[in-house]
C-alpha cells in the first residue's frame, strides 16, 4: 500500500462511516416513546455499517502513519487499537439491543430496557473514543500528514468525551443529558463524531489526490 492509496482509502472510509452515522443519529429522536421495531433495527443496522467502515478507517490510518513517518508507527497502532476496541464495544451493545427487540413481544425502548448497554455506549465507549481521538490527534500533529486543524479538533473531541466518562453515576434516563445512557452522553457524541469524521475524511482524501499529482509531476532538476 503506497501513501497515495493509503490516504485515499483512509479518507473514503472516514467519509462512508460519517455518512452512515449522520443517517443513524436522527433516527433516535423520531419517537417520544418506545419506537417501533423497524426504527430500532434500521438504526442499529446503519450503525453496524458505520462501524465496519470505522474499522477500515483505523486500519488504513495506521498504515498511513507508517508510510508518512515510520518512527511514529506506534501512534498509528495505538489509534488502531483504541478505534478497534471502541467499534467492538459498540457492536456488542448493538447486538444486545437488537436481540432484546427481536425477542420482545411488545414495543420496547432498548436504550432503557437493555441495561447492559448503559456504560458500553456511555462511559466505556467515551473513554475508548477519547483514547482513539487523542492518538489520532497526536499522530497527525507529529507527522504533519494533514492540516493542523484536524489534529487540534481531535484533541478537543477527546477532551469532550472524557468529560462524559463519569456519566455512569447519573442514572439511566435517556432524556437526561448527562445520564449513563443520556442523549448527551450517547447520541450527541455520535453526531459530533460523525461530522468530524466527515471533515477529516474529505481532507484526507483530497490530500491523497494532491499527493498523486505531486508524484506524477515531472522533475525540473537536470
Amino acid at each position: 500500500m503506497n501513501e497515495t492509496f493509503a490516504r485515499r482509502l483512509t479518507g473514503l472510509a472516514a467519509i462512508c462511516a460519517a455518512a452512515a452515522l449522520i443517517i443513524e443519529v436522527p433516527l433516535y429522536f423520531v419517537y417520544s416513546g418506545p419506537p417501533p421495531d423497524s426504527n430500532i433495527l434500521a438504526r442499529l443496522l446503519i450503525g453496524i455499517i458505520a462501524l465496519a467502515f470505522l474499522i477500515v478507517f483505523v486500519t488504513a490510518f495506521r498504515e498511513l502513519i507508517k508510510r508518512v513517518n515510520p518512527a511514529h508507527e506506534w501512534v498509528g497502532s495505538m489509534a488502531f487499537a483504541g478505534g478497534l476496541v471502541y467499534a467492538t464495544v459498540t457492536l456488542v451493545s448493538s447486538g444486545l439491543e437488537a436481540g432484546a427487540v427481536i425477542a420482545a413481544d411488545r414495543s420496547i425502548d432498548p436504550t432503557i430496557t437493555v441495561s447492559g448497554t448503559y456504560i458500553l455506549y456511555g462511559s466505556i465507549g467515551r473513554l475508548m473514543l477519547a483514547l482513539f481521538l487523542a492518538a489520532v490527534g497526536y499522530g497527525i500533529s507529529r507527522t504533519k500528514l494533514l492540516p493542523r486543524w484536524t489534529g487540534r479538533t481531535a484533541y478537543v473531541l477527546a477532551g469532550v468525551n472524557l468529560v462524559f466518562v463519569p456519566s455512569l453515576f447519573f442514572g439511566n434516563e435517556p432524556a437526561n443529558f448527562y445520564a449513563a445512557n443520556g442523549w448527551g452522553t450517547t447520541a450527541s457524541m455520535g453526531a459530533i463524531l460523525s461530522y468530524w469524521l466527515l471533515a477529516l475524511g474529505i481532507s484526507t482524501y483530497r490530500s491523497g489526490t494532491r499527493s498523486a499529482v505531486s508524484a506524477g509531476a515531472p522533475s525540473l532538476r537536470h
